[in-house]
């Protein structure tokens, strides 16, 4: 088995968000999101869009594996986190950063709700 290293510039940013500043990681790449997706099979999307990282989780992979099988289910880790920003470069998601050993990276924007109501994946 191979082992795949993925190298992503992430560039320390301040967004004014509701007339407060929050300090985010705005990766280097832009990423398809899905909506609403149930399991890991579905998370894909449409289009490029900014991520702008404002925290990471990370977990086991056995944590992972049972949060990217039901990606749907009510977390409170996530509840109020997440939503659309627009910035002088265009708009992009705030998004919590979902990582484990030997996983894919997983961007989550719950869009303020408790699940993962958009998802993307790297890796």
């Amino acid at each position: 088995m191979s082992t795949m290293t993925l190298s992503i510039e992430r560039t320390p940013r301040t967004l004014t968000i509701n007339g407060q500043p929050v300090v985010v990681e705005e990766l280097g790449v832009r990423l398809p999101f899905a909506r609403k997706p149930v399991d890991l099979d579905e998370v894909g999307g449409h289009g490029q869009t900014k991520v702008f990282v404002t925290e990471t989780r990370v977990m086991t992979p056995a944590e992972f594996d049972a949060f990217a099988r039901s990606l749907m289910a009510s977390r409170d880790w996530l509840a109020g986190k997440g939503g659309g920003v627009k910035d002088e470069g265009g708009s992009g998601y705030l998004c919590v950063e979902v990582t484990a050993p030997g996983r894919p990276y997983l961007y989550v924007n719950p869009e303020g709700c408790d699940y993962a109501r958009y998802v993307a994946c790297l890796g």
